[in-house]
């Protein structure tokens, strides 16, 4: 369905009831929005701050019709959700991103072909759906990393591997998913840039942010003019942008890049919703990657937003409740908020658990040297390794 602008008193549904769909919500309430959000999980952390949780399965009929009926327009916060349930609500509803957007992130064979259509490089590749074309790997693609085409996030099926016997025992692994191998390539870093589309194709984006990955999940994210070199920088935000262009995307879109030790890069992946990478920008941007969701899918107006403090985001997971032993402990929150430019973001989840993201930190100043300076403070408090 084509969309008028939804003001402010409409409802803005979401599918998926994740920290994101909490941190959407939280900002579509701000500008006076009711929110509505469809999860199967009872305590999920965007269920409990919405105005309607609607719990069921995300392709159940009544579900999605009571979504449907509730909402002037739909969005999701997470990129597994079906996108034939998307389909679904699209014929009922305006749905941003679409469909066959969400489709395309959900494959990551169909998501690299996409990128080659756009022109954006990536690194050398095979598609593995058959014993023939694993049989067919070229040597050169090894040592690789193999990831299942679908259903792969923070570092869920993923194997390295470094020769043909080690490939095949992973895609046995793997239980012979479709799956793409890819060549391992010098890393000197990696970074994403988010950007925001609405329907009448205007785009806008935020700064380039530089990404510490530790055992697939990100730990740090640091935003600040030159965290990323301003050469790759300018080239990431033009391939991000067409990459959004490419799938006539409206919402908001993160692409992540891997910037290579020659000074060269290539693109890994987009997820088509905020990132946990662009969580800084709630406290150091006039508008966050959530203000921005908020506004591409009611089809209001997308300033280009403006960061007015260098920032650093330190991720929060289940491991810091437990640095002691077993027994669940909360981290020292008190101490670490007698630090300046703290600002401390909690999911609401009832338990914490190894590997789970429960919260983010960010750390906001006059000056880079002051916000690593405090980063580092609070890393230690916390039990973080420093960065």
């Amino acid at each position: 369905m084509t969309l008028s602008t939804v003001l402010p008193g409409a409802t803005l549904g979401v599918m998926g009831g994740g920290q994101l769909g909490r941190m959407f919500a939280h900002a579509a309430q701000r500008m006076g929005y009711f929110t509505a959000v469809l999860d199967p999980d009872p305590a999920s952390p965007a269920g409990l701050v919405s105005h309607r949780h609607i719990q069921a399965d995300y392709l159940d009929q009544q579900g999605l019709a009571q979504l449907a009926q509730c909402s002037a327009a739909v969005t999701t916060e997470f990129e597994n959700v079906p996108a034939d349930a998307l389909s679904r609500l699209a014929a009922l509803r305006p749905v941003a991103p679409g469909a066959e957007a969400v489709a395309i992130a959900q494959d990551r064979a169909r998501e690299k072909a996409h990128f080659a259509r756009c022109g954006v490089p990536c690194a050398p590749h095979a598609v593995i759906e058959s014993e023939l074309q694993l049989t067919a790997v070229e040597a050169a693609l090894l040592p690789g990393v193999l990831k299942t085409s679908r259903l792969g996030y923070d570092g869920k099926g993923q194997v390295r591997v470094r020769t043909r016997d080690e490939l095949a025992a992973a895609w046995r692994e793997l239980n012979q998913v479709p799956c793409v191998l890819e060549k391992l390539l010098p890393l000197a870093a990696e970074c994403s840039v988010i950007v925001a589309r609405g329907r009448d194709g205007g785009m806008v984006h935020l700064p380039p942010q530089l990404n510490l990955h530790r055992d697939g999940i990100l730990a740090v994210t640091e935003v600040y003019p030159g965290s990323v070199p301003p050469p790759a920088a300018v080239e990431a935000i033009a391939a991000t942008r067409a990459i959004a262009q490419g799938l006539d995307y409206v919402g908001v879109l993160c692409v992540e890049f891997f910037l290579l030790q020659d000074g060269t890069w290539v693109v890994n992946e987009m997820a088509p919703r905020p990132h946990n990478s662009g969580h800084y920008s709630m406290d150091a941007c006039d508008l966050s990657q959530f203000d921005l969701q908020v506004r591409a899918l009611a089809g209001l107006p997308l300033p280009q937003p403006r960061q007015h403090s260098p920032a650093i985001m330190l991720n929060l997971l289940g491991d810091l409740w437990f640095t002691a032993g077993d027994t669940e402990t909360a981290p020292p929150w008190p101490r670490m908020l007698e630090l300046a430019g703290v600002h401390l973001h909690l999911y609401g989840k009832h338990s914490a658990r190894r590997g789970r993201k429960m919260g983010h930190l960010n750390i906001t100043g006059e000056s880079v040297q002051a916000v690593r300076a405090t980063a580092l403070q609070a890393a230690t408090l916390l039990g973080i390794e420093a960065f």
